[in-house]
């Protein structure tokens, strides 16, 4: 560890130390429920691999433990919609922003199995391929860029594009939007890749010239074999009584649904929009800062849902900064507050930003660590410090719009870089409580984190904390 100050603790564990009370072991979470993983016993989440997020078990726990009595939630990073469904599911009025078009496709899909009779599901999958081979016409709809080029069998691209054509043509918007996810969700096991970490990595057989060891996905599915599949098990999902499905009307515990609020752009934007005190519960888990880019993870979906060279690239650039490639935001954040005459917001957030001594020893460190050639990215150091900037604004707004006494929970990851240990959880608390928060807890799992291959070579095998933030509007 670089030592920033010889006498006196440095930044970092000063602010573990102010905290240490807050922080507890929590033995009923682990890895399984605060991820994705405890969500494969749900229909939608065996329907579509989505790995960001959190399980609807955990949203469940934490509104039956703080708040019994529904009201209105809120998810500023909506990711598929776990937390708006788990919480509409309880008699909440759910209320969600996503900027990933992948994340409102799934939720939009979602809706529409609301509003389809499950006999309509049966006679329209009985009769897809007969209609489907009555297509004569068929439109070019799959246009790659150059990280999906060559992804699927020419065979397979085909019959994507016409398949593309053929849902179209139904009348039934409902009908249209759970057939396209049908194919939606099978696009990786139709191509020559799969997704691994933040890319996506290449079977022998494409026509990608690779290097390195050879990598063999196994059997290929067909388009024809990979959708019967696919629309198979959902209706098997949907049919069966033991289902755990979230679509049922009413909710098994007598709540009515109410319609979800979804809004398709970047919390950054949208938040300063909502008026204030308006939301009773925030649960929500951001991006990690992690360096994963989610544009490149998902590009088969964002070709497939249309998205050209020039979209996928803006897109990159509005997510929240955790990746390298991620520009600074200040002069947008600039003209959004401007635009609504709030600019006076954002001296107030870049004070707590720039006040937070943890913080500016995070970013001296990552500086100097650059400048020895430690970090095996340049751009680390303005990633980090411009992640915790906008998530300083967001935590910002999140305490405006919420009512006093409300909750807030917050799933994230801490991170290493360099060897350096960067406390998250202990940053964004800290914002959290200038901005109007008092921090409750902050449930760390029984077990961690371990550090990359690359990182315990560097600096041996040690854990960093995955916790999940419980925040309280005072």
């Amino acid at each position: 560890m670089i030592q920033t100050d010889k006498i006196l603790p440095n930044k970092r564990e000063r602010l573990y130390n102010y905290f240490a009370g807050k922080l507890t072991t929590a033995e009923n979470l682990n890895r399984k429920v605060v991820s994705f993983q405890a969500n494969k016993t749900e229909p939608i989440y065996r329907w579509f691999k989505y790995k960001e997020g959190f399980s609807s078990s955990l949203v469940k726990y934490f509104l039956t433990k703080y708040s019994p009595n529904p009201g209105k939630l809120l998810d500023p990073f909506a990711g598929t919609g776990t937390a708006l469904f788990a919480a509409q599911h309880l008699g909440w009025k759910s209320y969600g922003i996503e900027i990933l078009p992948v994340g409102i496709f799934v939720m939009k899909t979602r809706e529409a199995l609301c509003s389809i009779p499950l006999e309509k599901l049966h006679t329209t999958i009985n009769n897809l391929w007969n209609d489907f081979s009555q297509l004569q016409d068929c439109n070019k709809h799959i246009h790659h860029i150059s990280i999906t080029k060559d992804a699927f069998p020419e065979e397979t691209e085909l019959s994507l594009d016409k398949y593309l054509t053929f849902c179209a043509t139904i009348e039934d918007k409902n009908v249209q939007q759970v057939l396209r996810f049908a194919a939606f969700s099978v696009l990786e096991e139709i191509s020559f890749t799969r997704k691994d970490g933040q890319y996506l990595r290449w079977d022998y057989r494409s026509k990608r010239t690779l290097s390195g060891k050879p990598f063999d996905k196994g059997e290929i599915e067909t388009f024809e074999q990979a959708v019967t599949r696919k629309l198979n098990q959902l209706v098997q999902d949907l049919s069966s009584p033991h289902s755990h499905s979230l679509f049922d009307l009413p909710s098994n515990n007598g709540h009515q649904p109410i319609p979800l609020t979804i809004v398709e752009g970047s919390c950054l934007e949208e938040l300063p929009m909502m008026e204030e005190n308006v939301f009773d519960f925030i649960i929500t888990s951001p991006p990690y800062c992690n360096r994963y880019d989610y544009t490149r993870t998902y590009a088969l979906e964002l070709v497939y849902l249309g998205y050209d060279h020039t979209q996928v690239r803006d897109l990159r650039q509005s997510l929240l900064s955790c990746t390298v490639e991620n520009k600074d935001k200040i002069d947008y954040l600039n003209r959004v507050y401007s635009s609504l005459g709030k600019l006076s917001i954002v001296d107030a957030v870049l004070s707590v930003y720039n006040n937070s001594e943890a913080m500016t020893e995070t970013n001296d460190i990552l500086e100097e660590l650059n400048t020895l050639n430690r970090l095996n990215n340049n751009n680390i150091p303005r990633m980090v410090k411009n992640y915790f900037l906008e998530l300083c604004f967001t935590i910002f707004e999140m305490a405006r719009i919420i009512k006093p006494g409300g909750y807030c929970v917050m799933v994230n990851d801490n991170v290493r870089y360099g060897g350096e240990e960067i406390p998250v959880d202990l940053i964004l608390s800290e914002f959290a409580e200038k901005f109007g928060f008092n921090v409750r807890e902050i449930f760390v799992l029984p077990k961690g984190k371990g550090n990359s291959s690359q990182q315990m070579g560097n600096y041996g095998r040690t854990e960093i904390r995955k916790c999940v933030y419980v925040w309280q509007k005072i």
